[in-house]
């Protein structure tokens, strides 16, 4: 690929209208996109915890769950990610990088995912649960 920069513009051309050439071409284009979008606005992604007793706990850059296990869970914050605690029920991750934003949500949400039988667990926010019904409703 090739990149032209010239007066607050960057331009990707390809060298041939390849297959190959066209895939790296949307490629590239939306790799540089992302990295502009992200040092100008950057990148969020909202969690919300559901369940009672389930909360989080600001530990300097870092995040401290309780999730119903044994142990509190500590998620340390990684090099351009910070997170924001809105509510004790509610973390916001904030970065410039879109991936590593939404790599670290996703780790965040595997700790506990929502059950499908009472809608505990970690979800990002606006996310639709499908509920079961459940033994006693079969």
């Amino acid at each position: 690929m090739i990149i032209e920069m010239e007066e607050g513009t960057i331009r990707v051309k390809r060298p041939s209208d390849s297959k190959f050439h066209k895939s790296l071409h949307g490629l590239t284009r939306s790799l540089l996109a992302n990295m502009v979008e992200g040092v100008t606005k950057g990148f969020e992604k909202n969690l919300e915890i559901h369940g009672v007793g389930y909360r989080a706990v600001a530990k300097g850059p870092d995040i401290e769950l309780s999730l119903g296990f044994s142990h509190p869970v500590l998620v340390k914050a990684p090099e351009g990610v910070e997170f924001e605690l809105v509510t004790p029920t509610r973390i916001r991750v904030k970065g410039a990088d879109k991936q590593k934003v939404g790599e670290i949500a996703a780790k965040i949400r595997a700790l506990r995912k929502p059950d499908p039988y009472k809608g505990k667990g970690i979800r990002y926010a606006g996310e639709q649960i499908r509920r079961k019904a459940g033994k006693a409703l079969k």
